[in-house]
């Protein structure tokens, strides 16, 4: 397995316009009709996967291990949000990210993202047999 093409210094962003779908009352994260947290960081996800899976060779795809993020500000509805991604460092199959997120006014989310590369084949091998237990 390799993914000597991925290096430091990649780098992706997404966005949205935060809808009521967003909002943590939507998701079930509180009360609130402000973008939920657990939005935040699928976006900061979504931003890191994109900075490194064109990258990566047939067969092979990252998942998420570890996420340390602190959401900082609230976005109101119908604000728009920008999600960063950039590869900080490359050790063997772990791919470490610096991720960020800003609404139209400041940063809202900050933190470090963790993807490992795993071959799929073998992946998919691994949950079925999990998921037959």
């Amino acid at each position: 397995m390799t993914n000597t093409d991925i290096k430091v210094g990649m780098k992706a962003e997404t966005e949205i316009v935060v809808g009521t779908r967003d909002t943590a009352h939507h998701v079930g994260s509180g009360k609130i009709k402000v973008l939920a947290t657990p939005v935040m960081v699928m976006l900061l996800e979504e931003a890191a996967l994109s900075a490194v899976e064109k990258y990566l060779p047939p067969g092979l795809q990252t998942v998420g291990t570890q996420l340390n993020i602190s959401h900082i500000a609230a976005t109101p509805v119908g604000m728009r949000v920008v999600a960063h991604a950039e590869v900080v460092e490359v050790i063997g199959r772990k791919i470490i990210f610096k991720v960020w997120a800003d609404d139209e006014s400041e940063r809202i989310g900050e933190g470090t993202h963790e993807r490992i590369v795993v071959e799929l084949e073998r992946f998919d091998k691994r949950i079925d047999l999990k998921a037959r237990t």
